[in-house]
């Protein structure tokens, strides 16, 4: 799996300023009440576990964790209403993206998705989950020398790698992630995230610079949303082509 991973990079320069307007903490509160749902113990719910340590990097307090677990799991006794939606679709250049979304009103949210699509000149309700397969995916800092990371990643049994910039991306079989993330902290590689995640297959690589811009646009219009905690895409753009929009 080779390639910058531009989205991706993009999504981590933005959550710094998610976290300070608060939309990335209450997507994150979000996301612990429904893993919560499958058990109020991380260390017997893996998803849970995951989204506390996710929540746990962005500074959500302790007790504001702890109240999403109560309400997912059914001890608060103001019962949680959110479900779990995902959607898929085309943005423009044929770039398949899937969204997925935690609501307490389905029709709302469709309805306002639809209009994000519409308006980006987007197709909403395209089938392209066949270009994705389930993954757990670690970003880790790049050490001095990047083939020793690559070598222990393999090692750790990944399935491959990617580079993203500042961090290496390591992809694993979902049930495989915290094996591989603890194999590395151990041989002393800084994890800097892990999640269950949507990886493309393959990548649509856009080399026009107005229609990578519409497309970067577009996905950033949609992550924005309240509702979305995630969004997956086919979308690959050159360094060089990044570097006009960056200009």
């Amino acid at each position: 799996m080779s390639g910058h991973s531009k989205w991706a990079t993009i999504k981590r320069k933005k959550g710094a300023l998610d976290q300070r307007r608060g939309a990335l903490f209450t997507k994150l509160v979000k996301i612990i009440e429904v893993a919560a749902r499958g058990g109020a113990d991380p260390a017997m719910n893996f998803k849970l576990k995951l989204a506390v340590q996710k929540a746990k990097s962005a500074n959500v307090p302790l007790a504001t964790i702890e109240k999403s677990i109560k309400k997912g799991s059914g001890q608060d006794k103001e019962a949680s209403r959110l479900e779990e939606v995902t959607y898929e679709g085309l943005a423009p250049g044929n770039v398949a993206v899937i969204v997925q979304a935690l609501t307490d009103n389905k029709n709302r949210t469709v309805s306002d998705l639809r209009n994000i699509f519409n308006k980006s000149g987007a197709t909403f309700g395209t089938q392209v989950g066949w270009q994705f397969e389930n993954r757990g995916v670690l970003e880790i800092t790049k050490p001095s020398n990047i083939e020793d990371l690559e070598l222990a990643a393999i090692d750790a049994g990944a399935l491959d790698f990617s580079d993203a910039g500042d961090v290496l991306e390591v992809y694993t079989e979902p049930k495989l992630l915290d094996q591989v993330k603890n194999k590395l902290e151990a041989n002393g590689f800084k994890v800097t995230s892990s999640a269950l995640s949507l990886v493309p297959k393959s990548k649509t690589v856009i080399t026009d610079p107005n229609m990578a811009r519409r497309v970067l646009n577009f996905l950033d219009a949609i992550d924005e949303y309240d509702d979305v905690t995630e969004v997956a895409s086919t979308l690959d753009v050159p360094d060089e082509v990044m570097s006009k929009l960056e200009d």
